[in-house]
Protein backbone atom coordinates (compact mmCIF):
# COMPACT_ATOMS: atom_id res chain seq x y z
CA UNK A 1 0.00 0.00 0.00
CA UNK A 2 1.56 3.58 -1.12
CA UNK A 3 1.84 6.37 1.42
CA UNK A 4 -1.30 8.01 -0.17
CA UNK A 5 -3.54 5.08 0.39
CA UNK A 6 -2.80 5.63 4.50
CA UNK A 7 -2.88 9.18 3.61
CA UNK A 8 -6.20 8.43 2.52
CA UNK A 9 -8.07 6.76 5.37
CA UNK A 10 -5.83 8.91 8.24
CA UNK A 11 -9.28 10.41 9.41
CA UNK A 12 -11.10 7.42 9.66
CA UNK A 13 -8.40 5.79 11.10
CA UNK A 14 -7.85 8.08 13.67
CA UNK A 15 -11.33 8.34 14.87
CA UNK A 16 -11.98 4.34 14.72
CA UNK A 17 -8.63 2.57 15.64
CA UNK A 18 -8.81 2.87 19.32
CA UNK A 19 -5.81 1.94 21.39
CA UNK A 20 -6.08 0.93 25.26
CA UNK A 21 -3.10 0.47 27.47
CA UNK A 22 -3.39 -2.87 29.05
CA UNK A 23 -1.06 -4.45 31.85
CA UNK A 24 0.53 -6.55 30.08
CA UNK A 25 1.72 -3.91 27.16
CA UNK A 26 3.18 -1.48 30.50
CA UNK A 27 5.04 -4.36 32.08
CA UNK A 28 6.32 -5.72 28.79
CA UNK A 29 7.71 -2.04 27.50
CA UNK A 30 8.95 -1.84 31.30
CA UNK A 31 7.23 1.23 31.62
CA UNK A 32 7.43 4.22 33.00
CA UNK A 33 10.42 5.01 32.37
CA UNK A 34 11.82 8.88 31.79
CA UNK A 35 13.54 7.60 28.74
CA UNK A 36 12.40 7.88 25.13
CA UNK A 37 9.83 5.92 23.73
CA UNK A 38 9.60 5.54 19.74
CA UNK A 39 6.38 4.31 18.10
CA UNK A 40 8.01 3.26 14.81
CA UNK A 41 5.51 2.83 11.90
CA UNK A 42 2.88 4.25 14.70
CA UNK A 43 0.76 6.42 12.09
CA UNK A 44 -2.29 8.90 13.38
CA UNK A 45 0.11 8.86 16.91
CA UNK A 46 -2.56 6.98 19.26
CA UNK A 47 -0.15 4.51 21.26
CA UNK A 48 1.98 6.69 21.50
CA UNK A 49 -0.39 9.37 22.63
CA UNK A 50 -1.80 6.96 25.29
CA UNK A 51 2.05 6.80 26.84
CA UNK A 52 3.64 9.57 26.54
CA UNK A 53 2.16 10.38 30.13
CA UNK A 54 4.65 7.20 31.32
CA UNK A 55 7.89 8.16 29.48
CA UNK A 56 10.47 10.89 28.91
CA UNK A 57 9.32 11.76 25.99
CA UNK A 58 7.21 9.97 23.22
CA UNK A 59 8.15 10.45 18.90
CA UNK A 60 5.97 8.89 16.22
CA UNK A 61 7.78 7.47 12.82
CA UNK A 62 6.01 7.23 10.13
CA UNK A 63 6.03 7.38 6.22
CA UNK A 64 2.74 8.78 5.68
CA UNK A 65 2.10 12.37 6.55
CA UNK A 66 -1.31 12.52 6.26
CA UNK A 67 -1.68 9.89 9.55
CA UNK A 68 1.45 11.68 11.43
CA UNK A 69 -0.83 14.92 10.73
CA UNK A 70 -3.13 13.48 13.43
CA UNK A 71 0.04 12.28 15.81
CA UNK A 72 0.92 16.32 15.60
CA UNK A 73 -2.34 17.73 16.59
CA UNK A 74 -2.04 15.25 19.21
CA UNK A 75 1.14 17.81 20.11
CA UNK A 76 3.75 14.37 19.57
CA UNK A 77 6.87 14.07 18.41
CA UNK A 78 6.58 13.01 14.97
CA UNK A 79 9.36 12.37 12.32
CA UNK A 80 8.50 11.54 8.52
CA UNK A 81 10.91 8.33 8.59
CA UNK A 82 10.36 4.54 7.52
CA UNK A 83 11.10 2.30 9.80
CA UNK A 84 14.33 1.36 7.76
CA UNK A 85 15.87 4.44 7.83
CA UNK A 86 15.40 6.46 11.20
CA UNK A 87 16.71 10.00 11.67
CA UNK A 88 18.55 8.62 14.96
CA UNK A 89 21.79 8.59 16.23
CA UNK A 90 22.66 4.68 17.31
CA UNK A 91 21.87 3.94 20.71
CA UNK A 92 19.16 7.07 21.69
CA UNK A 93 16.14 5.33 22.40
CA UNK A 94 15.01 3.72 25.24
CA UNK A 95 11.94 2.08 24.26
CA UNK A 96 10.41 1.16 20.73
CA UNK A 97 7.02 -0.20 20.35
CA UNK A 98 5.86 -0.76 16.89
CA UNK A 99 2.35 -1.90 16.98
CA UNK A 100 -0.12 -3.44 13.88
CA UNK A 101 3.20 -2.04 11.28
CA UNK A 102 5.46 -4.66 10.82
CA UNK A 103 3.73 -5.98 7.77
CA UNK A 104 3.54 -2.83 6.35
CA UNK A 105 7.32 -2.27 6.02
CA UNK A 106 9.44 -2.24 2.59
CA UNK A 107 12.45 -4.61 3.74
CA UNK A 108 11.58 -6.03 7.32
CA UNK A 109 15.00 -7.17 8.08
CA UNK A 110 16.24 -3.62 7.91
CA UNK A 111 13.59 -2.26 9.64
CA UNK A 112 14.70 -4.78 12.80
CA UNK A 113 18.22 -3.83 12.12
CA UNK A 114 17.14 -0.25 12.28
CA UNK A 115 15.29 -0.33 15.26
CA UNK A 116 17.82 -2.10 17.32
CA UNK A 117 20.35 0.03 16.59
CA UNK A 118 18.68 3.11 17.94
CA UNK A 119 18.08 1.23 20.73
CA UNK A 120 19.96 2.14 24.17
CA UNK A 121 21.86 -0.75 25.80
CA UNK A 122 19.42 -1.97 27.66
CA UNK A 123 16.60 -1.06 25.92
CA UNK A 124 13.87 -3.01 24.67
CA UNK A 125 11.87 -3.14 21.32
CA UNK A 126 7.95 -4.62 21.53
CA UNK A 127 6.75 -5.36 18.31
CA UNK A 128 2.87 -6.70 18.29
CA UNK A 129 1.45 -8.55 15.08
CA UNK A 130 -1.47 -10.36 14.21
CA UNK A 131 -1.27 -13.79 14.19
CA UNK A 132 -0.81 -15.03 10.89
CA UNK A 133 -1.41 -18.95 12.29
CA UNK A 134 -5.02 -17.56 12.79
CA UNK A 135 -7.35 -17.77 10.21
CA UNK A 136 -8.98 -14.80 10.68
CA UNK A 137 -5.57 -13.09 10.39
CA UNK A 138 -4.45 -14.76 7.27
CA UNK A 139 -8.00 -13.82 5.69
CA UNK A 140 -6.95 -9.95 6.60
CA UNK A 141 -3.61 -10.63 4.95
CA UNK A 142 -5.13 -12.27 1.78
CA UNK A 143 -7.56 -8.77 1.56
CA UNK A 144 -4.41 -7.00 1.70
CA UNK A 145 -2.94 -8.59 -0.71
CA UNK A 146 -6.20 -7.86 -2.76
CA UNK A 147 -6.22 -4.24 -2.25
CA UNK A 148 -2.86 -4.33 -3.71
CA UNK A 149 -1.09 -3.68 -0.28
CA UNK A 150 2.47 -4.88 -0.10
CA UNK A 151 2.01 -6.48 3.10
CA UNK A 152 4.22 -9.63 4.35
CA UNK A 153 2.91 -10.88 7.47
CA UNK A 154 5.26 -12.95 9.66
CA UNK A 155 4.98 -15.57 12.29
CA UNK A 156 6.53 -14.98 15.94
CA UNK A 157 9.38 -16.95 15.10
CA UNK A 158 10.36 -15.10 11.72
CA UNK A 159 9.96 -12.01 13.01
CA UNK A 160 12.45 -13.23 16.39
CA UNK A 161 14.96 -14.64 14.10
CA UNK A 162 15.33 -11.07 12.77
CA UNK A 163 16.41 -9.09 15.84
CA UNK A 164 18.29 -12.88 17.29
CA UNK A 165 20.62 -12.36 14.41
CA UNK A 166 21.36 -8.95 15.49
CA UNK A 167 22.77 -10.34 18.61
CA UNK A 168 19.66 -9.54 20.88
CA UNK A 169 17.58 -11.08 23.24
CA UNK A 170 14.26 -11.98 22.01
CA UNK A 171 10.95 -13.63 23.45
CA UNK A 172 7.52 -14.51 21.54
CA UNK A 173 4.54 -14.77 23.49
CA UNK A 174 1.16 -15.62 21.40
CA UNK A 175 -1.84 -13.80 22.94
CA UNK A 176 -5.07 -13.73 21.42
CA UNK A 177 -4.68 -12.54 18.26
CA UNK A 178 -1.60 -11.70 18.46
CA UNK A 179 2.03 -12.16 18.79
CA UNK A 180 4.37 -9.88 21.14
CA UNK A 181 8.24 -10.33 20.27
CA UNK A 182 10.03 -8.90 22.50
CA UNK A 183 13.41 -7.96 21.92
CA UNK A 184 16.29 -6.15 24.80
CA UNK A 185 20.02 -5.07 23.62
Amino acid sequence: MSNEHFDLIAGFYDKTARFTVSDRLLRTLGLPTDGILLDAGGGTGRVAAALCDLVGAAVVADVSMGMMKYALEKGLGCVNAPAESLPFASGTVDRVVMLDALHHVRSQARAAAELFRTLKPGGRIVVIEPDIHRFAIKLIALGEKLLLMRSRFLAGEEIADLFAGLGASVEIEYAEHNVWVTVEK
